[in-house]
């Protein structure tokens, strides 16, 4: 019963490592071909924390707002990072995230 102990750490380190990717993959369906936003590839691969996008930038899906690509060039939403300084711009690689 000894090992009883230890389970119960990789239990519960393991739900907060998976956590930490939160809501997967979100689809956003626009006249510029649908984006695909990441989690993994901006919590696990950039390190970044949920705290650097919730709430500030983004609460949840049901409180989603439209937002232009005028309004991201001018560092609102994905343009607060995605300002060719922080991350590539979003006037910059536009496969990236806009899918055909």
């Amino acid at each position: 019963m000894q090992w009883m102990p230890i389970a119960a750490v990789v239990v519960l380190c393991g739900g907060v490592a998976f956590a930490g990717v939160g809501g997967g993959d979100l689809t956003m369906k626009n006249d510029g071909g649908d984006t695909v936003f990441s989690h993994a590839t901006h919590v696990v691969d950039a390190g970044l924390k949920c705290q650097a996008c919730h709430p500030k930038l983004y609460t949840n899906t049901r409180q989603h707002r439209v937002v232009t690509m005028a309004m991201m060039e001018q560092g609102q939403s994905c343009g607060a990072c995605h300002d060719g300084k922080a991350a590539f711009s979003v006037t910059e690689r536009c496969e990236s995230c806009h899918q055909q």
